[in-house]
C-alpha cells in the first residue's frame, strides 16, 4: 500500500488514539499532521458509551483535537440504521450509557422498560442482572435483538476488561438468539462512515488496533488496512492470525514517520 495515495482515513480510537484515559504517544500530532496534510478522516468507534460531544471534550483533555461531525460511534449508527427500518416513536430497552440514549432519542424513539419492540445493547460498565433479566425476558417475547458492537474486550489503562461482546454473550446464552451487530466489523456501519466522510471508498483506509473488527471489516469492505500495535493485539497474536492488514506499525507515532518518509518521496 503507497501511504501517500490514501485520501481518507476511517480512524478508530480505543487502542489507536488512547488507552482508558491515557493518550497513546504520537495521537496529538497524528491528527495534526492529517488536517496539515488535508487527509479527511471520520473517528469511527465501536464504543457506544459516549456522546460525540462527551468524545470531543475527552480527546480535548488529550491534547487531541477533533471536532463532532469528525466522529461516527456504533450508537450513533445504531440510531441511524433503526431510523431507516423503523417509524419513529418505535419502542427500545436500551442496555448502555448516554451515548447510545442520546442516539436513541434523537431519532425519534421511545426507551421503555416493558413492550419493547427492541432491544438494543451497548457497553455498560454498571450493568446489572435486573437488565441482563429484563432483556431476556423482551427478547423471549419477540423484541428484535440489536447489538452495536461484538468487542469482547474493552483496552483500559488498567488492561483488558469485558466488553460490550461479553454482554452479548450472556444475553445469547439465555435467549438462543443472535443478535443483529451495527458496529465494526458488520457492513452497516462502514457504510454510514463512508456516506459520512463522502469520499471515492477506493482512497479511503481503515486504521485500527483490532483484526476481528476493524481490519476484517475494512477488508470485507475492500478498503486498506493500516494497524497499530498499542492496543489489545501484540505481535504473537497478529502473526497467528488469518486476518492479516496491509501495512502494521507500532503506533501512530510510528505511522506518521514512515508516511512522512512517503510524502517526501513523492
Amino acid at each position: 500500500m503507497d501511504l501517500a495515495a490514501i485520501e481518507g482515513l476511517l480512524i478508530d480510537m480505543d487502542g489507536v488514539l488512547y488507552r482508558g484515559r491515557e493518550p497513546v504517544a504520537g495521537a496529538g500530532p497524528f491528527v495534526a499532521f492529517l488536517r496539515h496534510q488535508g487527509i479527511p478522516f471520520l473517528l469511527l468507534t465501536n464504543n457506544s458509551s459516549l456522546t460525540p460531544e462527551q468524545y470531543v471534550a475527552k480527546l480535548r483533555g488529550m491534547d487531541i483535537e477533533v471536532r463532532a461531525e469528525e466522529l461516527l460511534t456504533s450508537a450513533q449508527a445504531t440510531g441511524r440504521y433503526l431510523a431507516q427500518m423503523e417509524p419513529q416513536g418505535a419502542r427500545v430497552y436500551m442496555i448502555g450509557r448516554e451515548g447510545l440514549r442520546q442516539a436513541l432519542v434523537q431519532q425519534g424513539f421511545t426507551l421503555v422498560e416493558e413492550g419493547a419492540d427492541y432491544v438494543a445493547v451497548g457497553w455498560d460498565w454498571e450493568l446489572t442482572f435486573a437488565q441482563l433479566k429484563r432483556a431476556t425476558l423482551l427478547i423471549r417475547a419477540g423484541a428484535c435483538f440489536i447489538a452495536t458492537n461484538p468487542d469482547r474486550t474493552f483496552p483500559s489503562e488498567e488492561g483488558l476488561i469485558p466488553g460490550n461482546g461479553a454482554i452479548l454473550a450472556a444475553l445469547e446464552a439465555a435467549t438462543d438468539t443472535q443478535p443483529l451487530v451495527i458496529g465494526k466489523p458488520a457492513p452497516i456501519i462502514f457504510r454510514l462512515a463512508l456516506a459520512q466522510l463522502d469520499l471515492d471508498p477506493r482512497g479511503v483506509v481503515v486504521l485500527g488496533d483490532r483484526l476481528e473488527t476493524d481490519v476484517l471489516g475494512g477488508q470485507r469492505m475492500g478498503l486498506g488496512t493500516l494497524f497499530v500495535l498499542s492496543g489489545v493485539t501484540d505481535r504473537e497474536m497478529l502473526a497467528q492470525s488469518p486476518t492479516q492488514p496491509d501495512l502494521v506499525f507500532e503506533d501512530v507515532a510510528h505511522l506518521q514517520r514512515v508516511w512522512m518518509r512517503a510524502l517526501e518521496h513523492c
